[in-house]
């Protein structure tokens, strides 16, 4: 049986674009929630100056409690070495540096050319080896705008392809592409997927972190399942979307990407009525903000079945 990894992503991502800042406690209680539905990778926030995303000023915090969950894998991001430290400190078990193939997003996003992200790449792998192997966290180069820019409009692939190259010669574990602005279509993703993967190698493309701006969200998922990609980002309620990318909505919603692939037979290990309860903490605790999904709404077809869990 097929099986494949949801990383959820709102706590950080979700969390990062909306103005009502989530208390701590009501944090917590949605990670717990999410991880007893089966969610076993949660990007739980991300080592920012507080000043510029308060929103996500407890990430510390987060991952104390995330780190206390049995099995749940603890993901950050770091824009820089500075976050870096904080994550290795706090414990987090995986790292994502963001690097906007568009170099215009780049400056917008993080302030810095390709040349300075590639120095904090190499800066941040020093700081890892350093570290006890059994505690070493893995490090992922997420490849913002790899499919389009708003700032800049069409990305070039073979742009991505290079700096897909130096960010693991620089010293990543991996690389991710993201669709930071939604402008990715199927046979785009199918395309890119393989390029990246003949110029990396097939086991280093770790994933994709998909919008669904233009609604192509699972059309997505379905090219990059199809292109051999087993591990997709998506928010609880598609919660989420890039403050430096105008006009871009939320991602792909953490509910209707387990129940496609449920259908599909493929196993993601989560429960879909535990992960409807988790959607209700959201609610109750963002009465401001709107979430979307179909599958919550509607409920689950008359005779659902799952995957079967293990298959």
């Amino acid at each position: 049986m097929k099986r494949a990894l949801i990383s959820e992503v709102g706590p950080r991502d979700g969390l990062q674009s909306i103005a009502s800042i989530l208390p701590l406690e009501a944090k917590k209680a949605w990670i717990t929630a999410e991880a007893a539905a089966g969610i076993t990778e949660i990007e739980v926030g991300s080592f920012v100056s507080p000043k510029l995303v308060p929103q996500l000023a407890d990430t510390g915090e987060v991952v104390a409690h995330a780190r206390s969950i049995p099995g749940l894998t603890v993901a950050v991001l770091v824009p820089n070495l500075r976050g870096a430290e904080a994550a290795v400190s706090a414990g987090a078990h995986k790292l994502t540096i963001p690097v906007s193939v568009s170099e215009t997003h780049s400056l917008k996003n993080v302030r810095r050319t390709h040349a300075q992200m590639l120095e904090e790449v190499r800066a941040i792998v020093a700081l890892l080896d350093r570290q006890p192997p059994e505690s070493r966290p893995k490090l992922e180069g997420g490849l913002s705008t790899a499919f389009g820019c708003t700032l800049e409009g069409r990305v070039a692939p073979d742009k991505v392809v290079t700096l897909a190259r130096e960010l693991m010669r620089a010293g990543c574990d991996e690389v991710g592409l993201a669709d930071t602005t939604g402008y990715a279509n199927p046979a785009q993703i199918k395309s890119l997927v393989r390029w990246v993967k003949e110029a990396v190698g097939e086991r280093t493309l770790s994933g994709l972190h998909l919008h669904n701006t233009r609604g192509l969200g699972l059309a997505n998922v379905l090219a990059g399942l199809e292109a051999g990609i087993t591990t997709f980002d998506s928010s609880l309620g598609g919660l989420g979307g890039c403050p430096f990318a105008p006009g871009a909505s939320g991602n792909i919603v953490t509910e209707d990407l387990v129940f496609m692939l449920e259908s599909m037979g493929i196993d993601t290990g989560v429960d879909l009525p535990r992960l409807f309860a988790a959607r209700e903490i959201l609610r109750q605790a963002l009465p401001r903000e709107e979430l979307h999904g179909f599958t919550p709404l509607a409920g689950l077809p008359l005779g659902f079945q799952p995957a079967v869990k293990g298959g």
